[in-house]
């Protein structure tokens, strides 16, 4: 028992700000609909701007009122009023974007003006966190710890309170079921919505004080982890229940302490399992609990009052002006090709074929999100599957690279089948939040074996032969990768253009209406799920064979969400628009690469922003541009200038 003690009783602390960062989500959850996946950066915010008063020499009081009274509420109130007021009632795709696009530009920007330099040893926000107050079966409390734990008993009772007796925490949770219904109640529903992101950002920023001394150095992960085991506390609450979900957080913490401790120590399962519990909890539950599962299909009753989405450009200026749009793109793909094969330098080369395997990446999230509505956030591990299966092919067994490719693809659709089976009882947020369980478990665990991403180390997958063809060049790569793009592409074409095109249109547009006229949903989730993740295997293999060594960091958990993103931004809807995505990654990556070292955190702040512009434009901004020159020309061609 005594050793059991020691081991859970570290875990209280974590516990205890997972508690309050459930109880956080729970709030915001029930009062405004919104899921708000950028808790963590918000935490984190409040986090670094602590740090940076204290060591300035502000004292710890004043760097709290800051911090936490002042910059978190801000923080809160902007995200708002810029936002989240705007998509209250959004379908579920447009509220996880927007705030997937949060979740990675708030980091970005903080450390645009702060400097990315190792921040050691984060400050307590109470007690001296060198000094220990008592001991419990022989290890000793100290003042971060305790003070961790007061301070999370407190909050939590106050907000406890407030939302089951006060009138403000009544109309917050009427919120939860329809703004517009407030709002026909004769409430003022914005100025609860501000009150709600408000207090959900103190809360935010305070449990991002309370958690930064626990690490040894302040990193925007670590409170991504955070999240990850909020979400989980915040489900075992059913996301109605307050105290269900501060004790959900706290045995989280107790549980993942646990695990270190009886794990064998360095192994991979004791620092892969650890941070990937919550999210194997939240499956489980998921999957065991269908009153929770209904909760994560929050739609609005009023949603079906809004406008239809607008019009693509082709579809606006009639047959010839298609022909002409589709006529202008062919000349822009063949002045493309020739430019690289003749005066592109080598090295511009190279990243525009980096482009090219992303496309393929992308063609999946395409296939998958665009055209069948599935939220999925594990594409890159699908495609970290496709090439540490084509590198250990290639290696142990001495097959050619071309087989390994299409072996990895095959292996990822293998997987995506697997990965499946919970989507035929999931969908929405729930969906995506499973799928980001998978690319969790896969970066922390899966790919650490050397059988399979082999750690830290990486594998090596070398250029592939065909004969007497050798595509070591860049120019040689660089074909063969825009030919198996234009491939994978057709093949997408296909399916949109077939009968599975229009099933899944249909499923993207209702499953209760698509299996009411025969569609066997499961067959079809299956099905585009597996060939989705083929589609990443192969784009990660080829990508593989062209970096010559990669490793489990270059398909991590966290490029799943920034890919989202970044085709969402771009165009989610086309296979054009998944070309544009992968094209623009590489090319404004690479020309932030000639700016200095602190202004390539443009990158994510660009992409991060941009997916706000989604709420606005869910077509993607290409496509929306696209659309206004479309609309002019056709407004001139309607109206043309009088002859004088």
């Amino acid at each position: 028992m005594t050793q059991f003690l020691s081991y859970a009783i570290p875990g209280l602390p974590y516990g205890c700000v997972f508690a309050l960062m459930a109880v956080g989500l729970v709030l915001t959850y029930q009062t405004s609909g919104v899921f708000n996946l950028a808790y963590g950066a918000q935490a984190y915010a409040s986090a670094l701007i602590f740090y940076v008063c204290v060591n300035a020499g502000w004292p710890s009081w004043a760097a709290f009122l800051a911090a936490v009274v002042v910059v978190a509420p801000l923080l809160g109130l902007a995200m708002d009023r810029f936002l989240y007021r705007f998509i209250r009632s959004a379908p579920v795709l447009v509220k996880l974007v927007s705030a997937l696009g949060m979740l990675i530009a708030i980091p970005s920007v903080l450390q645009l003006i702060f400097g990315g330099q190792e921040r050691l040893a984060p400050p307590s926000l109470w007690l001296p966190p060198d000094s220990v107050y008592f001991h419990v079966a022989g290890d000793a409390i100290n003042g971060t710890e305790l003070s961790t734990v007061i301070v999370t008993l407190a909050v939590v009772l106050l907000a406890s309170l407030m939302s089951h007796f006060t009138q403000i925490g009544l109309r917050m949770r009427a919120m939860a079921e329809s703004p517009r219904m407030v709002q026909l109640a004769g409430i003022n529903s914005e100025r609860v919505g501000v009150a709600i992101w408000v207090l959900s950002s103190f809360l935010a920023g305070l449990a991002g004080v309370l958690l930064a001394p626990l690490f040894a150095e302040l990193q925007a992960l670590n409170f991504t982890d955070l999240l990850v085991a909020a979400i989980a506390a915040a489900a075992l609450g059913s996301l109605t229940s307050l105290p269900l979900a501060f004790w959900g957080g706290i045995g989280l913490g107790v549980v993942q302490e646990l695990l270190g401790g009886y794990l064998p120590s360095g192994s991979v399962l004791s620092s892969g399992l650890r941070p990937a519990l919550p999210f194997a909890v939240l499956i489980a539950l998921l999957l065991a609990l269908p009153g929770l599962r209904e909760r994560w299909f929050h739609d609005d009753p009023l949603a079906a009052c809004d406008p239809p989405p607008p019009q693509m450009a082709a579809a606006i200026g009639g047959h010839g002006l298609e022909e002409l749009l589709r006529g202008g793109g062919w000349a822009v793909l063949a002045v493309f090709l020739v430019s690289c094969l003749t005066w592109v330098p080598p090295n511009w080369t190279f990243t525009l074929t980096q482009g090219l395997a992303y496309s393929i990446i992308f063609l999946s999230i395409v296939l998958l999100t665009g055209m069948s509505g599935q939220i999925s956030l594990c594409q890159a591990a699908f495609a970290g599957i496709g090439a540490f299966t084509c590198a250990q092919l290639v290696s142990h067994f001495g097959i050619s690279v071309f087989l390994g490719i299409l072996a990895g693809g095959a292996v990822a659709a293998v997987v995506g089948v697997v990965v499946a089976m919970p989507a035929l009882r999931l969908g929405g947020l729930a969906l995506a939040l499973a799928t980001l369980a998978f690319g969790l478990l896969a970066d922390n665990v899966g790919f650490q074996f050397p059988w399979s991403g082999n750690g830290d180390s990486g594998v090596n997958i070398p250029r592939p032969e065909l004969g007497s063809i050798n595509f070591t060049s860049g120019k040689a790569f660089f074909v063969l990768a825009f030919v198996l793009l234009i491939i994978c592409a057709a093949i997408v074409l296909a399916i949109r253009q077939g009968t599975t095109g229009r099933e899944l249109a249909a499923m993207r547009g209702s499953e209760l209406a698509a299996a009411s006229i025969g569609t066997n949903l499961a067959k079809l989730k299956i099905t585009v799920f597996a060939v989705a993740a083929a589609l990443a295997g192969v784009g990660g293999a080829l990508y593989g064979s062209l970096q010559g060594t990669v490793s489990p960091n270059d398909f991590n958990s966290i490029l799943s969400l920034v890919f989202m993103v970044v085709v969402v931004t771009t165009g989610v809807y086309t296979v054009q628009g998944a070309i544009q995505a992968g094209m623009a990654y590489v090319i404004l990556y690479q020309v932030l690469d000639y700016l200095p070292s602190q202004w390539r955190n443009l990158f994510p702040i660009l992409f991060g922003l941009g997916a706000v512009t989604y709420a606005l434009h869910p077509e993607g901004v290409v496509e929306w541009q696209k659309r206004r020159v479309v609309e002019i020309v056709v407004s001139w061609r309607k109206h043309p200038e009088p002859v004088a």
